[in-house]
């Protein structure tokens, strides 16, 4: 998908979300989740922050995010070693909370549109000392010195990523981190897993549903990093960061027994699964994307399993962070055949 905007909606009333979602496709009130709303931007998701707000299932929330970096890094000179400080990165807005939503539950959390923030947007792409696909890193110590640091700073809008004269990509944006609270950890922003978190996935971006498997009350639901462009992998480590306008409606789907996150837009579904090595990241999605196809879709186990060797469809996310993400998808106009 192109650019910021949802694009044809008309899909969403067939949608999961809209055939068993609390709201019933309905829209609700609007909120503002603004700078200074937010006030403190979080760097973990977990069960111990202080909500920003409260809505009910069916509300939009146009939610200012931060870049990747919390605008330390300003100028192609910086060096991110100096300005950055790891683990502080990926601010988070939030927590949301829902109302009704419980342990059992799911959150449903439409991305309706994304643009870029500020009167002269830009975005951030750079290289970060043992941080990335192609280099040592603290997860595969190798006696190698790290890659040189690098910083672009790269110029952008809702139409366009202008990496250079040489080429320019569509804006494509997504958010990178999305999830809810886990029981009772807190787990930091730049890892992923079953709460959902920073799994970097290019289909997470506008006209996508993300389902999250709710384990605390209300939810909490927390939001940020989001990205102008990004190919699978984001194998240097960053895409192009920036800071955005982010728009989505949460609703609530009830009792929805689901372990991992889940993924909806016009075209298919997917599972996604989290963990290192990347192929045990691979084996969760496939597991979840059977399990989704048995329970809701009526299929024998072992026959979803030999089918998704002629059809399935693997993203991914990202293997750069402590934990590796891939999607597993199935076409609907497959899947639902029949």
């Amino acid at each position: 998908m192109t650019g910021g905007k949802a694009g044809d909606e008309r899909w969403l009333g067939q949608s999961i979300m809209a055939r068993r979602g609390v709201a019933a496709g309905r829209v609700g009130r609007t909120h503002a989740l603004t700078d200074d709303k937010q006030g403190e931007y979080h760097y973990t998701v977990g069960p111990y922050s202080k909500p920003v707000m409260e809505i009910e299932p069916g509300d939009r929330v146009v939610v200012e995010t931060r870049d990747a970096f919390d605008g330390k890094i300003v100028n192609e000179s910086d060096i991110p070693s100096q300005v950055l400080h790891v683990p502080f990165l990926n601010p988070q807005n939030g927590p949301i909370m829902v109302k009704g939503a419980e342990k059992g539950d799911v959150l449903a959390v439409y991305i309706e549109s994304m643009r870029p923030r500020g009167d002269d947007p830009h975005g951030i792409c750079c290289l970060i000392p043992e941080f990335g696909g192609l280099t040592g890193t603290i997860y595969t110590a190798t006696l190698n010195e790290p890659l040189p640091e690098k910083v672009r700073l790269i110029r952008l809008d809702d139409q366009h990523v202008y990496w250079s004269e040489r080429n320019v990509f569509d804006y494509r944006p997504h958010i990178g981190t999305l999830g809810v609270s886990p029981e009772i950890d807190s787990v930091n922003s730049l890892t992923p897993d079953q709460h959902g978190g920073n799994m970097d996935l290019p289909d997470m971006g506008p006209g996508s549903i993300t389902y999250l498997p709710v384990r605390s009350p209300g939810g909490r639901l927390f939001i940020g990093d989001a990205h102008a462009s990004q190919g699978d992998g984001e194998v240097c480590g960053t895409a192009v960061e920036h800071a955005s306008v982010t728009t989505i409606r949460v609703d609530l789907i009830k009792r929805w027994p689901i372990d991992w996150p889940r993924l909806e837009n016009a075209d298919m579904i997917m599972s996604i699964g989290s963990a290192r090595p990347l192929e045990d990241a691979a084996r969760i999605a496939y597991r979840e994307l059977i399990r989704w196809m048995v329970a809701d879709y009526g299929y024998d186990q072992f026959d979803a399993y030999m089918m998704l060797s002629m059809c399935g469809k693997a993203r991914l996310g990202n293997f750069v962070d402590p934990k590796y993400t891939i999607g597993a998808a199935a076409l609907k106009n497959i899947i639902e055949r029949g």
